[in-house]
């Protein structure tokens, strides 16, 4: 019997892993890329890192990811840091933070939070 290649069934890019959702969070899923690409220059790309959509320039800006009941929004621990008090109503961990589907997403902490990555990265030695 021939063995199932894993890596067929992992998703290559960003599309084909947003369209192994639901419809309801596929649409999310968009919205928020859509919102995080119009946040960042031109010349970020976007990848499949880690199994989860990925922003890079200059290293990893931010990954994103869906869930049942949420979405993963993944800035890193300095991020998680910085934005502690802004962040004290949704679950986080090191460097993940969890905004509820049932709850709007909040699109100006987020933007505050993808600048803050986007700048952590620029300052970066290249």
């Amino acid at each position: 019997m021939k063995q199932k290649n894993i890596e067929m069934d992992k998703p290559q890019n960003v599309d084909e892993y947003i369209a192994t959702f639901p419809a309801d969070i596929q649409k999310l899923l968009q919205e928020i890329r859509t919102f995080i690409q119009g946040l960042l220059p031109a010349e970020t790309i976007q990848v499949i890192s880690y199994g989860i959509p990925t922003f890079k320039l200059n290293g990893n800006v931010i990954h994103f990811a869906g869930y049942a009941n949420h979405i993963g929004l993944y800035p890193g621990a300095a991020a998680i840091v910085h934005f502690a008090e802004e962040l004290k109503n949704y679950k986080t961990l090191k460097g993940t933070i969890q905004f509820p589907i049932t709850e709007p997403f909040p699109k100006s902490l987020v933007k505050k939070i993808v600048l803050f990555c986007l700048q952590q990265n620029l300052n970066k030695k290249k």
